[in-house]
């Protein structure tokens, strides 16, 4: 726990991290400003501050979907740096890994992935021409689509970094923002653990 000695005051890090935390929070489930300054006893004005200072970027929820990549750590450190909002990207050995699960297991990670999916405007998807064309018909959604070859593919395929880093700035320069709700916010906060669900289990 890290303390700070100003003047005659002595100021904890770890509580200020806490109550930070739950004011955004709060504004992510869909409270206002006013609302949430109220509730922690500080100025509207702080929790816009609070957000300002915050802020990476406005537009469009966008997910990135690719399989299988070979250079799939630097697809998410690419993602990272633009803040895509959900990020699910695994090479073919994981992929495999992944398959050779329970069926049952498979289906229903399958299921909530897809259904997750459906909160976010613009989909980036990286996989063979005929997933791509699928999915877009079971999502209904925007698809972006980047085919890394032809059904059936099962080999890891290198993406190229300065074509999708294009990709992501088209899409966030293209789509207006689309108002927040406490239902859409939930989901978000759900997508980081659904995503680490389809990390393949070690052997």
């Amino acid at each position: 726990m890290r303390f700070f000695r100003i003047g005659e005051k002595v100021v904890s890090q770890e509580k200020l991290f806490d109550a930070l935390t739950d004011i955004l929070s709060d504004r992510e489930a869909g409270a206002t400003q006013e609302e949430t300054a109220r509730a922690h006893g500080v100025q509207r004005s702080f929790v816009s501050f609070l957000e300002s200072l915050g802020e990476i970027r406005r537009g469009a929820r966008i997910a990135l979907v690719g399989f299988p990549v070979a250079n799939a750590d630097e697809v998410k450190r690419l993602a990272e740096e633009h803040a895509v909002d959900f990020v699910l990207v695994f090479s073919q050995a994981e992929r495999e890994s992944i398959e050779s699960g329970s069926a049952g297991e498979v289906f229903n990670r399958l299921l909530e992935t897809l259904a997750t999916l459906r909160e976010y405007d613009v989909i980036i998807l990286m996989a063979s021409d005929w997933r791509i064309e699928l999915i877009e018909r079971i999502l209904g959604r925007e698809i972006v689509g980047i085919p890394l070859g032809h059904t059936p593919l099962r080999e890891d395929v290198t993406v190229d970094i300065a074509e999708l880093e294009q990709v992501i700035s088209g899409v966030r320069s293209a789509r207006a923002s689309r108002r927040r709700t406490g239902r859409v916010s939930k989901a978000f906060r759900e997508a980081a653990e659904l995503a680490g669900r389809w990390t393949p289990s070690k052997k």
